[in-house]
């Protein structure tokens, strides 16, 4: 059966980057921001960690946003709900700085407009653990409009995160097709590849692949972004047969 979408991861795929140095630099732009309203830095690094595990935990009961806020809360109290505006304001102004910290790969655009050329639909099925605003900002980073995407995931608009096949359950839901006819394109072979569980086709990009197992990539379709437009050139094939 031949692919009709095709999904992308954002960090470390269509965006470069090594999530540690981005994720260093991005935790002190936001301490800096949050200093003056009495958040100490490590401790405030401590709580966003802390809620992003309740994101990763989160069962769809509420949306990322509300299982990070509640977390939040429990560590600070209630009344830091109150800085959410706060933080609102940091993903519009200085998060933009963070930039700095991931890398940048023409080909990333270049192959998601091919690819649209081809008349496949695309859409960005990035973790949904940043606030539209910041995942916005990250695909225009990579030379992309967010409109040019279908839909993206964010910590708004879906209650699960990778690699919990629900996650996948839920993105495959939006796209309106079957798993089969969904091809997955991510770096992380723990995070995206376990879309291949439900029937989507996968492709692991090796620029900056993250395999925390050591798990034999052999078993996936994978390589650079040339080595992805080869493999869809496959599926196009198909399409007019």
């Amino acid at each position: 059966m031949s692919i009709k979408m095709v999904l992308f991861d954002l960090d470390g795929t269509l965006l470069p980057m090594d999530m540690d140095e981005f994720t260093s630099g991005y935790f002190r732009l936001l301490a800096k921001k949050a200093a003056p309203y009495g958040y100490e830095a490590q401790s405030l690094v401590k709580a966003v960690w802390h809620g992003t595990a309740a994101m990763v935990k989160n069962d769809g009961s509420c949306t990322n946003e509300a299982a990070f806020w509640k977390d939040f809360a429990a560590v600070y109290g209630e009344d830091a709900l109150k800085d959410k505006v706060l933080f609102d304001e940091f993903y519009e102004n200085e998060f933009q700085d963070a930039k700095q910290f991931s890398g940048y790969n023409p080909e990333a655009a270049e192959t998601v407009r091919w690819i649209k050329a081809q008349g496949f639909r695309v859409a960005l099925a990035t973790n949904p653990l940043f606030p539209s605003i910041a995942t916005e900002s990250r695909i225009r980073w990579t030379g992309l409009s967010p409109e040019e995407f279908e839909f993206f995931t964010t910590y708004e608009n879906i209650g699960w995160c990778k690699p919990n096949k629900d996650y996948y359950r839920e993105v495959i839901r939006r796209t309106g097709l079957r798993g089969e006819e969904c091809l997955m394109v991510g770096n992380d072979v723990i995070e995206d590849m376990i879309a291949a569980e439900l029937d989507m086709k996968v492709f692991l990009l090796t620029d900056c692949v993250i395999n925390k197992n050591g798990e034999d990539i052999s078993r996936y379709p994978h390589g650079s972004f040339s080595d992805l437009k080869e493999y869809i050139k496959l599926f196009c094939k198909g399409r007019r047969q």
